[in-house]
């Protein structure tokens, strides 16, 4: 099967671009979105490299980024809380000083591009239809790739909780909708910034810990044949962008979120395993993922 994708000489203007520009006329597209233009590798090679690409990065780790969608009703592992102690932290954490082990902001970001929407709209995503998911990608049933798939679909699918607006972005065109419809178009995007990869994971907060506007969207990106993000907003909640410096001189800027009310959060969550608090009790803190992108209002 022959998959038709936009392809542009580099450094010239591809039709994502030109619709950036048409929403945000005063504002350069971000890298980090830059970063997942549509490839211009053949149609047929991209989405091999891509399927292939979803399993490695994957490897031990479920679809999304569980742990950081407060409706999860899974852990990030049965029972390992030792493991993963550090993943969730209270709020009194972010100071200047603090050691923080961040595995997630130095895991590299996954490499996984956006199809033009043209492209992603003809592509069947639901559960209704993953019959002709399964046949337009050559996937067996119960195939490692056809799991993720599934599991991504089923996370866009899931009902929200009280006080969550959700959307599932299948293309640039459409993640950039989905902000503006949420926030409207006085809005601009945060990442986490690295100066360098680095595999160590010890870090210690610098100064200018820094809570950002009131109003955002979190879109994360999910295990998908091509870029797909699951961008919800939700009440009661505070961002930071958050300094970082490690051992060997990597800096950071990361972007770590604390959820105020936890009330209707899953009391067999691993935030309240680790932390040792109840549902509802006290705020709840984590770092978001490195390919986690943020919406914000100016």
């Amino acid at each position: 099967m022959t998959l038709v994708v936009a392809v542009a000489a580099r450094h010239s203007v591809v039709p994502v671009e030109m619709y950036w520009k048409s929403v945000f006329p005063n504002t350069p597209m971000p890298k980090a979105l830059r970063n997942l233009l549509p490839s211009s590798a053949a149609a047929g090679n991209h989405m091999k490299a891509s399927l292939a690409d979803m399993i490695n990065e994957n490897r031990g780790v479920s679809g999304i980024k569980i742990y950081d969608l407060p409706n999860s009703r899974k852990e990030l592992a049965d029972g390992n809380v030792t493991a993963n102690k550090d993943v969730y932290f209270f709020e009194s954490k972010l100071r200047t000083g603090s050691k923080m082990n961040v595995k997630e902001v130095t895991r590299k970001a996954s490499k996984i591009a956006f199809l033009p929407r043209r492209v992603a709209d003809s592509i069947p995503f639901s559960s209704q239809k993953f019959a002709q998911v399964l046949h337009y990608f050559s996937l067996q049933p119960e195939s490692a790739a056809s799991k993720m798939l599934k599991q991504t679909i089923q996370y866009c699918e899931a009902p929200t909780i009280e006080g969550e607006a959700k959307y599932c972005a299948t293309s640039l065109e459409s993640f950039v909708d989905s902000g503006v419809s949420m926030l409207g178009e006085n809005i601009h995007l945060l990442s986490t910034e690295m100066n360098r990869e680095t595999q160590s994971q010890e870090f210690i907060i610098g100064e200018g810990v820094k809570m950002t506007e009131k109003s955002e969207i979190v879109c994360h990106k999910t295990s998908y044949a091509y870029a797909v993000f699951l961008c919800h907003s939700i009440d009661n909640t505070d961002l930071y962008k958050v300094p970082l410096v490690g051992e060997n001189g990597t800096r950071a800027t990361a972007l770590a979120v604390c959820h105020k009310d936890t009330s209707a959060w899953d009391p067999k969550h691993l935030a309240f395993q680790i932390l040792k608090v109840e549902p509802g009790t006290v705020p709840v803190c984590h770092f978001l993922a490195r390919d986690t992108l943020v919406w914000v209002s100016n």
